[in-house]
């Protein structure tokens, strides 16, 4: 009976050649979707869980409140003296590890001198805490002491070519001879961080800029990424409900004005496993995934296959008089319902078995474009686990059964007696169930076409924008100390070039995070109030407005004409509105306090977007603090409207007359800018793509189903053209059935996309409002699709010899 079943099943895809390929080809591309998609979404999932201890380890966060309390910062990251502390006051805490990003770093080895990018300090607990593969060294005592390092293999070929690295030395900003003690894998694709360069943390306590007792005592420099190692199964809700108690028992009161800092500042637990897709806090180590996006296409996933569902549903309850005669025999030789729906189940199942082949084979082939596009690393193998394959080899089972179940039932229940005589004919509910299923499919196609439009208009309105400063033809280098002793000559010479239009230093550049925060006083009466809002602060010299083409609003510029600038400071006008100044004017000269310096407001500068459009534009001021007291991160150089690339080499000649040991090592900020901007671009173009598949496999069913129905109309048609219709006519006439659906859908899927759409946007600070002529103009298209889908065999039939479909009657 089995061998019966599949023999007919085989033989009705070669009778049917059509209907059976585009059902075929239909489940094929909507599964090949699926695995695609699936590759991706196991990937994200994945994030950290290589880890032994991967769900005992939890990151400590950090937030900031205002005086009214609600959050001005969240950290990923906090401040040194915590890490102990916990350890101490916390028994039942196993291991605590600490590391610091150190950002850009100059490393050199004899004459090779590169700037790494993905340096770390860590302590000696890391290995206890992460699952790291460790290639030469031992992990218990390789970062123990100071001025150690441990580099992945990559790097240490980069400097060392074929020799042997260990007990190496190398030296770090020019300034630190480091001796290799360890060399490790690197860390896998799917973690939240990446160091390449492992620098002993007790490094730290041997330097001037931390030192041991700076270590301990140090509270506001919120760097250090703090884990913590717990039993399995603790209750951390617990251990979080102390924290109050312990910011209190530890901080020191004096920073908050005499009150308690659990009134300011806040400790949080985070999952290490959660960190890629469920924190979005305003630092992290790197950019992190979403778990919306998780399940937008998951969602695309699943409206993908249950288009191609569709088709099969469609196709085979528009065949069926086809098969009528066959079913009536079937029956009058003693087949039960049962067995004609198992027949039908069997036939649909055996299809889906050939579709997941054979897009087994299409995601091999197509995911490194994917891949690319989405700029991970995608592999086929994360779909080789038992808890993947197992659902993976059901699939077809799921599949065939949910696309056959009701062509199975609807032909199982043909009555053999009209059916033998000729008397059938599909109509009534299977028509109507047919309409439905059309009316989905287009619905979705209209839904995927608004909210792709909708996605590239946002990408294009962030590209536009005006920004309020110039972003072109500026470069940015990295700041460090060995900058800072030659800067002012570096600065006079570049200068001298007039294909050099400006220069200057800051401790952020556009493009970044705005983190930084001293707390600002405002004079009410005679003495100094603190604010109850945030002022993020950006450290510069004299050339930074001038540079980034700022304009100013009222006042002036820093100036090397006032040395009393080190006490002045320009707000922006999001700053007055804050404070409650009236006006920009009226703004200049007032008595101003940040940190621990007092001044007076010297300018105002025009509003603009120092952050991404996913930001508002907060309240900032430009400080200029002596010399001694700067820590500039960044130098940025405005080229002139010349040949870029002359200037270019001029500017890298003179750097490394400066700099020998610091490697000239550039980029343009508009570039920078694209990438805060890079995560939507991949997902749009991803978007695009299956959509375009969604509404392609749509298309193919309606293409398939107006063939067949046609087929059906084809003596109708003789007789339309015999009594004098024209060929536009009749088109028409087999057309507006079709676009009566694609209405109906449109309406269904326009407050769908708008909903969706309208949660999508709400990411962004800044964006675009969702117009009626975008729901207008995806209606269109989609009628436009479906009409020249159907409008092909519709004008065939209508050019057809009328003799030809008549005289059989």
């Amino acid at each position: 009976m089995f061998r019966n079943y599949f023999k007919t099943a085989f033989r009705n895809l070669r009778k049917y050649k059509f209907i059976s390929f585009i059902n075929l080809f239909g489940l094929t591309l909507g599964l090949t979707c699926c695995l695609l998609i699936l590759t991706y979404i196991l990937n994200e999932l994945s994030y950290d869980k290589y880890n032994v201890n991967a769900y005992r380890v939890y990151r400590v966060t950090r937030n900031f409140n205002n005086q009214d309390g609600t959050i001005s910062l969240r950290l990923s990251t906090v401040a040194p003296p915590f890490g102990p502390l916990l350890k101490n006051e916390f028994p039942d805490i196993e291991k605590i590890t600490r590391l610091l990003p150190n950002g850009t770093t100059s490393m050199r080895y004899e004459d090779k001198v590169f700037n790494e990018k993905n340096v770390y300090f860590a302590d000696e607990n890391l290995f206890d805490v992460f699952t790291v593969k460790i290639i030469h060294g031992n992990p218990k005592t390789a970062l123990n002491d100071p001025f150690t390092v441990m580099l992945t293999e990559d790097v240490a070929k980069k400097y060392f070519g074929n020799a042997d690295p260990m007990d190496k030395s190398i030296k770090l900003n020019g300034q630190f001879n480091c001796k290799v003690t360890g060399i490790f894998a690197p860390f896998p694709s799917n973690s939240f961080a990446h160091p390449e360069i492992l620098v002993s943390f007790n490094t730290l306590r041997d330097t001037l800029v931390y030192g041991e007792e700076n270590l301990r005592t140090n509270w506001g420099n919120n760097s250090f990424f703090t884990f913590l190692l717990m039993p399995k199964d603790y209750p951390v809700e617990k251990m979080k409900a102390r924290f109050p108690a312990f910011l209190d028992k530890y901080m020191p009161h004096g920073d908050y004005n005499g009150a308690d800092p659990s009134k300011f500042t806040s400790l949080g637990l985070q999952k290490l496993i959660d960190i890629h897709l469920y924190s979005h806090t305003d630092y992290e180590a790197e950019a992190n995934g979403d778990i919306k996006r998780v399940y937008i296409f998951s969602a695309i996933a699943l409206f993908i296959l249950l288009i191609a569902c569709i088709n099969y549903m469609n196709l085979s309850t528009a065949r069926s008089a086809l098969r009528a005669r066959e079913i009536g025999i079937r029956k009058v030789v003693g087949a039960e319902k049962k067995e004609l729906v198992f027949q039908f189940l069997s036939e649909s199942i055996f299809i889906s078995w050939v579709a997941i082949i054979f897009a087994i084979i299409f995601t091999w082939l197509l995911l490194p474009l994917i891949d690319k596009m989405s700029g991970q690393q995608l592999r086929l193998e994360n779909l080789l686990q038992a808890r993947i394959l197992i659902p993976l080899f059901l699939t077809p089972f799921v599949v065939g059964v949910i696309s056959g179940i009701y062509p199975a039932l609807f032909m199982s229940s043909f009555q053999p007696v009209k059916t033998l005589k000729g008397l059938f004919k599909t109509g009534g509910s299977s028509i109507s169930f047919r309409k439905v299923l059309v009316v989905a499919q287009f619905a979705i196609s209209i839904i995927l076409i608004i909210t792709t439009a909708i996605v590239f208009r946002q990408l294009q309105y962030m590209q536009q924008k005006s920004l309020g400063y110039d972003k072109d033809r500026i470069i940015t280098l990295m700041y460090s100390s060995e900058v800072a002793k030659q800067y002012e000559a570096f600065r006079t010479d570049v200068l001298q070039n007039t294909a050099i239009r400006d220069i200057a230093r800051s401790s952020r550049i556009p493009t970044g995070r705005l983190l930084d925060d001293m707390g600002a006083a405002t004079l009410a009466g005679d003495s100094m109030r603190p604010l109850n809002t945030d002022i993020k602060m950006v450290a510069t010299d004299y050339d930074f407005l001038n540079t980034y083409n700022i304009p100013l609003a009222a006042g002036r510029n820093f100036s090397r004409e006032f040395k009393t600038d080190t006490a002045g400071y320009v707000l922006n006008e999001t700053a007055i509105k804050m404070i409650g100044w009236k006006t920009a004017e009226n703004s200049v000269g007032k008595d101003f306090q940040y940190g621990r310096i007092r001044g007076r407001v010297i300018g105002v500068m025009k509003d603009f977007h120092f952050e991404s459009l996913h930001q508002q534009i907060v309240p900032m001021v430009l400080i200029m603090l002596p010399p001694s007291q700067s820590y500039y991160n960044a130098i940025s150089i405005k080229l002139g409207s010349g040949n870029i690339a002359e200037a270019l080499n001029y500017v890298e000649k003179k750097w490394k007359n400066y700099f020998p040991e610091t490697p000239f090592d550039y980029s343009f900020l508009d570039q920078q800018y694209d990438k805060l901007y890079q995560s939507e671009q991949k997902q749009a173009a991803i978007f695009t793509l299956f959509s375009f598949i969604a509404i392609f496999i749509a298309c193919l069913g309606l293409f398939g189903l107006s063939s067949f129905s046609i087929t059906q109309r084809i003596k109708e048609i003789g007789v339309r053209k015999v009594l004098g219709a024209s060929v536009s006519s009749i088109v028409a006439l087999l057309s507006k059935d079709f676009l009566k659906l694609v209405g109906v859908a449109a309406l269904l899927a326009f407050p769908i996309a708008w909903w969706a759409m309208h949660n999508w946007l709400k990411d962004f600070a800044y964006r675009i409002d969702i117009e009626w002529w975008v729901f207008v103009l995806a209606g269109i298209i989609a009628a436009l699709i479906a009409l020249i889908t159907i409008s092909f065999q519709a004008i065939k039939a209508g050019f057809s010899n009328p003799v030809k479909s008549l005289r059989t009657e």
